[in-house]
């Protein structure tokens, strides 16, 4: 049985591999190019007034939350595990350089998000109770026609998976084991293990079972805390390791551009960073669309102008401020073939903050994984509704909370390719939809901006 496991595991590494590697970097980042391009470099251009947007009041009764409780919503689930242990991966496997390219995803990202945003506003249709709904699925319906429905399927059985939540309960299950029962003297064994995964799952499921109000509450209130509180914890290091910044920017740009390796050794630098980036900002992906979806917005420039401003915040703010930290510290070295993400963090802000820095990084370690946890349910239980009807989606909530449990026992690097194979699988037909749909998009932009001019 063992046997049989690890054989499975090691299928979807390699199926990961192979289609996370050129065909998502081509899909994202080059699709995400064309529409930073497309659009008129409208992140550039617009990022004042989608700040401006979130102070404007909702006069619409359609959806179920605000915009800002969407964007903040939306930010929980891309601020999380990946901002930490995603960065630390992307570092051990593609070094400095990889940080650049998640940069450069930031950006990219924003443009995708724009259109995301923007076109699922456009294209919102009605669950089998008669709710309205957003999301790639019901675009794909109402913008493209009933006959692109079987893609819609296809994004929500992938949905039901990359939003499992696997990499976040395995690796804050990795950091309790870590920062306290280690150094406890406790043996870390499959019911230990257990132990924290049946903990874990108890805390999400005392939120998620409160649905979207909830959900979009509790995050509207900790996500501008939680990122407050991170910036703090990293400009401590930084003003206290001042000498080191000039070295490690050098090193992000070096590694970007390094050719010593082959032009084969840039590119698969760019794609681990870029791979990494997908998993944080989630654009193109399809995720946020879900979200903003449910916002009582129902001017569908200004929710796009709302959504991109989370790349910029999670790919491009937060995982810069990891990125920091880690390569201030200059230890993130790893054996060949082997992956880790949280425990070279930790070790990191450890020897930034002797005494104090991982228990302080373990505490934005709870609220990054957990309000990621609270939004990804949600995301879940709509694709669960579209497949299966709004009446039975609310049970896709009790596989979530057995998964998060199951994920706290398999190893990282079954956890880290299956999500990132299901996100692809959820990416290729997203950003085929958004191809199709991006000149009504555009023609929405002129006519908004030309109405607020």
């Amino acid at each position: 049985m063992g046997n049989f496991l690890e054989k499975i595991g090691d299928a979807i590494v390699w199926l990961s591999d192979l289609i996370c590697g050129y065909p998502l970097f081509v899909v994202l980042i080059g699709g995400g190019l064309f529409f930073l391009v497309y659009s008129g470099f409208v992140p550039f251009r617009y990022y004042g007034r989608a700040i401006k947007s979130l102070r404007e009041k909702e006069d619409s009764k359609s959806g179920q939350i605000s915009s800002f409780e969407a964007l903040t919503s939306a930010i929980a689930a891309t601020v999380g595990m990946g901002n930490i242990a995603g960065v630390a991966i992307a570092l051990t496997m593609g070094g400095p350089g990889a940080i650049f390219w998640m940069w450069v995803s930031s950006i990219v990202g924003m443009a995708t998000k724009f259109f995301e945003g923007t076109i699922t506003i456009m294209y919102r249709g009605k669950d089998s109770s008669g709710e309205l709904q957003g999301g790639p699925m019901y675009t794909m319906i109402n913008g493209l026609g009933p006959k692109w429905k079987p893609m819609a399927v296809f994004f929500s059985l992938f949905g039901l998976i990359g939003t499992l939540c696997v990499m976040q309960s395995n690796q804050l299950t990795e950091a309790i084991i870590t920062t306290f029962t280690t150094p406890a003297g406790i043996e870390n064994t499959l019911m230990l293990r257990f132990v924290i995964g049946l903990a874990i799952c108890l805390i999400v499921a005392a939120v998620i079972l409160g649905g979207i109000k909830r959900i979009a509450k509790i995050s509207s209130m900790i996500v501008p805390l939680m990122v407050g509180m991170y910036f703090v914890l990293v400009f401590y290091i930084i003003c206290t390791n001042l000498p080191e910044v000039p070295r490690v920017f050098a090193d992000i740009f070096e590694g970007a551009f390094s050719f010593r390796a082959g032009f084969g050794g840039f590119i698969g630098v760019a794609i681990i960073g870029a791979r990494r980036a997908a998993l944080v900002n989630e654009a193109g992906v399809g995720t946020a669309s879900m979200m903003h979806g449910a916002s009582r917005n129902d001017k569908p420039v200004k929710e796009g102008f709302i959504a991109m401003i989370a790349p910029s915040i999670d790919s491009g703010l937060v995982c810069t401020l990891t990125a920091l930290a880690i390569l201030i510290a200059g230890d993130y070295t790893v054996a060949d073939g082997e992956v880790k993400g949280l425990e070279i963090a930790l070790n990191s802000f450890e020897a930034s903050i002797p005494g104090y820095g991982s228990y302080l990084l373990m505490l934005m370690v709870f609220i990054f994984a957990f309000s990621t946890m609270f939004s990804y349910s949600y995301y879940g239980v709509k694709c669960a509704g579209f497949l299966f009807g709004a009446k039975y989606a609310k049970y896709y909530n009790y596989f979530f909370l057995l998964m998060l449990i199951v994920a706290a026992m398999i190893p990282l690097k079954t956890a880290v390719s299956l999500i990132d194979l299901s996100y692809a699988l959820m990416a290729f037909p997203t950003m085929l939809m958004l191809f199709i749909l991006a000149p009504k998009a555009k023609k929405a932009l002129k006519e908004y901006v030309r109405q607020k001019s």
